[in-house]
């Protein structure tokens, strides 16, 4: 007997190209209720189209950022609970545009995994429409990889593009910030999406359950309240710029210690009072039961600050007052030194 005909399929290899066409049909309305002037927010072409000229630019310069959530995506995996998690996505780009006074445009996504489950990728690119509708931004687009041998166990990876689009002569950071200018941080939601390695080994190394009741939070599962999406400051940031914003700093990796100077001018630095907000009772259970230092704590998450705007002093009620109009926590952490560096106290 020989050999059977075309014995070699891409579906045998672990493939399934009917899951993914099926998935396209699940997402396209997803992404249609994020078109805005300038995109539809149709899928289905080889690329996607933004009109720049639909908008009221004058002399608008384009702002692109990409990022990812880490290992946040192996704790959504391993609760089963996928909503959230593409709102962290579009969180960490746009707030990233926003630093810059950019206005978010269009937004793609990129969704591998070792076998698609169109439930979870569904689910997913959900969250990501709600974060785009948040931010203002149209789906335009993406890219779903099945890579069996790569990823396993129901795993997955994603990773987030966005553009933006400000005015050049309104670009942040601004040339006059100086010392005396005040520091104004916006609460964070949590963890948002860094230092979930950490956190991980902390909750493997405590035998403690997602499904358990957070030790920080009674109410609600440890996976439930650590899955907690990234919040998007880009309505709030907007909102807030008239009121005399200098300079903005989104505190991811790194911490207030390593963003904070991304925003401010080489000879500059900051003086945060480490006393002027509360510290959310997750990270005091992470420096607690992980004993954690502060210092490190400081290095590896927001530890309650998400977002830093600088401000004049005699403007910083002001500023506060319109984030918090527009639904934000305000607080005055601290200010701008005349020296390079971050001091914490």
């Amino acid at each position: 007997m020989g050999p059977p005909e075309h014995p070699y399929r891409y579906a045998g290899a672990g493939v399934d190209i009917d899951a993914g066409a099926e998935l396209v049909r699940r997402i396209a309305p997803l992404a249609a209720r994020t078109a805005r002037p300038g995109a539809d927010a149709a899928l289905g072409g080889f690329g996607g189209m933004f009109d720049l000229a639909a908008g009221r630019w004058r002399d608008p310069l384009l702002v692109a950022a990409t990022d990812g959530v880490g290992t946040k995506s192996m704790l959504a995996a391993e609760v089963g609970r996928h909503d959230g998690i593409g709102i962290d996505l579009v969180a960490m780009c746009v707030n990233d545009l926003a630093v810059h006074g950019a206005e978010p445009l269009f937004f793609l996504d990129y969704f591998a995994t070792g076998a698609l489950s169109v439930e979870t990728a569904a689910a997913v690119v959900d969250g990501i429409a709600d974060g785009c509708r948040t931010a203002g931004c149209a789906l335009i687009g993406g890219e779903t990889a099945e890579m069996p041998g790569l990823y396993g166990g129901g795993h997955y990876d994603i990773a987030g593009f966005a553009v933006g689009a400000v005015e050049r002569d309104r670009v942040l950071p601004r040339r006059d910030v100086c010392a005396g200018d005040a520091l104004i941080g916006l609460a964070s939601s949590g963890v948002h999406a860094n230092g979930f390695s950490l956190v991980r080994r902390l909750v493997a190394d405590r035998g403690l359950s997602w499904g358990a009741p957070a030790p920080f939070d009674r109410r609600r599962s440890l996976g439930d309240a650590l899955l907690e999406p990234t919040r998007i400051y880009v309505p709030a940031v907007r909102a807030a710029l008239p009121a005399g914003i200098k300079a903005l700093a989104h505190v991811t990796g790194g911490g207030l210690v390593e963003n904070l100077p991304r925003a401010l001018p080489p000879a500059l630095g900051a003086r945060i009072d480490l006393d002027s907000w509360p510290a959310p009772p997750v990270f005091q259970w992470i420096a607690g039961d992980g004993d954690v230092g502060r210092d490190e704590m400081l290095r590896t998450f927001n530890c309650g600050i998400g977002m830093v705007a600088v401000a004049a002093a005699d403007a910083a009620g002001d500023a506060a007052a319109a984030f918090a109009a527009a639904g934000e926590t305000a607080y005055r952490i601290g200010e701008v030194t005349a020296a390079p560096g971050v001091t914490a106290a």
